[in-house]
């Protein structure tokens, strides 16, 4: 991620509210590389004027909307545009010989805490809780306090993929598993008015998905990225310049092959299913004032390199949902600025 620019400033005052207008709170919903919608979300947002005074977040939702309130959605922006499958590849700390996870995450932790240092959740301009889930109670954890960095990585841990996080004491791992689009949250830190962004409600643009048939994680074949030439240790050296365990093991991992999805295929589209009927559940029960529903199916889970695709659609998705957006203001008497 690049330094942020004079656009980067964070939002709002430090839990200040609009005047004459409902407490606004914005539950941002998991979605694996589909999450890069919530950044088009929230540009689109604030272009007709509409700003959350709460920010909640699960998986990464909760990884862009803490980035937005420390003031570095202009960075975030500028680095998810600027992936390829190659730097997708460089990011990925392979840990096959550890337990917890097949990927370390270290490198990402790396970026954020370049770019975030060590800010901490309350000293953020707005209330925000990152969601996760307490690995050994099962419990929904809503982090709201300590290191930023830290509640963050703890959100996006997906299960087999990271390793669970050690935050205040308890093991975490991805909030998705118990609350996706965190509705609830948002309820209970103030807000009258709750817009709530799901990821998962595509459910006709999966079927129009290259490969569909076949679970798949990333949209490409990982191992094909890696150069054949044997390093001296053993191992294979990635064009990305670190190195990379291959062999049998780490093959069935990632290689989708006409017979059937990758383990890393069916880890990852095994949570988006736990996500998508989760979320159904959830928002039954806890529905949001306004729901935006990118359409976002088409686009593989761990697909991080269609960051252009992903926020183009979540700007228009926002756009579909204006007339809701406005008639939910006024039910709270509020002129709306749309």
């Amino acid at each position: 991620m690049a330094a942020d620019g004079g656009n980067g400033q964070s939002p709002g005052n430090r839990y200040g509210q609009h005047h004459h207008r409902p407490r606004i709170g914005l539950a941002l919903g998991a979605g694996v590389a589909r999450g890069w919608a919530h950044i088009g979300v929230l540009r689109a947002l604030t272009r007709y004027g509409i700003e959350a005074d709460i920010v909640c977040g699960s998986s990464v939702g909760a990884l862009v909307g803490g980035l937005h309130l420390a003031g570095k959605l202009d960075a975030l922006e500028e680095w998810t545009r600027s992936l390829t499958r190659m730097k997708i590849v460089g990011y990925l700390d392979l840990r096959l010989r550890q337990g917890g996870g097949l990927i370390g995450g270290d490198r990402l932790v790396a970026e954020m805490r370049h770019h975030l240092g060590d800010v901490l959740i309350e000293e953020l301009p707005s209330p925000f809780a990152a969601i996760a889930t307490d690995l050994v109670t099962g419990h929904e954890v809503w982090m709201r306090n300590g290191p930023l960095v830290d509640a963050l990585r703890a959100s996006f841990s997906l299960p087999g993929v990271f390793p669970p996080v050690r935050f205040e004491g308890r093991w975490m791992v991805d909030g998705a598993l118990v609350n996706p689009v965190p509705v609830s949250a948002c309820r209970a830190l103030g807000a009258q008015m709750v817009i709530a962004v799901n990821l998962a409600a595509d459910i006709i643009g999966k079927s129009r998905r290259p490969g569909a048939a076949v679970p798949t994680a990333a949209g490409f074949d990982l191992l094909k990225l890696i150069d054949e030439e044997q390093g001296p240790d053993g191992e294979r050296k990635s064009r990305a310049g670190f190195r990379v365990p291959i062999g049998a093991l780490s093959r069935r991992i990632f290689r989708r092959d006409y017979e059937g999805p990758s383990l890393f295929g069916v880890m990852v589209s095994s949570l988006g299913i736990v996500t998508d009927r989760i979320a159904r559940s959830r928002l039954a029960g806890e529905p949001p004032d306004v729901h935006i529903t990118p359409r976002l199916g088409h686009i593989g889970l761990s697909e991080f390199d269609r960051a252009e695709d992903c926020i183009r659609e979540g700007e228009a998705a926002v756009e579909r949902v204006l007339p809701d957006l406005q008639d939910a203001l006024r039910v709270f008497g509020y002129a709306p600025p749309v």
